[in-house]
């Protein structure tokens, strides 16, 4: 058993095995979603933007311009947030993710690992047109990887939330 932070001081007991299958659960639902809300804060003040993504694990690859607000607010403040769901009309049927982390802007081998991640995600990519080719050559491709991670799922109970351990993994 192991002891996982919930909340303010809260802490729930975990079995191993459990908390396996709610990893398990969790890479599922990142693997078959594709947006996330990320949420930034700088100079301007907070923002949220819808950004694509492709999971390696945990950690979300997503691409932006870099003169965007939440570009800009990335460039001043490395720490965001960001939730990954979908809309439901029944509250009990509600799943996603929410999570906080640092993200890093990408050069040389690693920026080039995220572009063929993100690749395998949306094949189309590889072959977009010349537009598409030239934009994603100029955008600069980042990485979030989660210090806190929950995965919501009211079909164990409204308001049910698992916080996952990831440095554990």
């Amino acid at each position: 058993m192991i002891y996982l932070p919930v909340g303010r001081g809260a802490k729930l007991l975990v079995g191993e095995q459990d908390m396996d299958v709610i990893r398990g659960q969790a890479l599922v639902y990142l693997e078959s979603h594709t947006v996330m809300t990320l949420a930034t804060d700088g100079p301007e003040g907070v923002w949220a933007a819808a950004v694509f993504y492709a999971n390696d694990n945990f950690d979300l690859i997503f691409l932006s311009a870099g003169h965007t607000r939440h570009g800009q607010n990335l460039a001043a403040n490395p720490q965001a947030a960001a939730t990954i769901q979908e809309n439901y009309k029944d509250w009990l049927q509600i799943q996603g993710i929410q999570l906080a982390g640092t993200v890093r802007l990408l050069r040389g081998k690693s920026r080039e690992s995220a572009i063929s991640l993100y690749q395998e995600k949306y094949p189309f990519l590889q072959s977009a047109g010349p537009v598409i080719q030239t934009a994603l050559e100029k955008v600069n491709w980042y990485r979030l990887t989660p210090q806190l991670f929950y995965f919501i799922d009211n079909s164990k109970g409204f308001g049910h939330r698992d916080a996952l351990e990831l440095s554990a993994m």
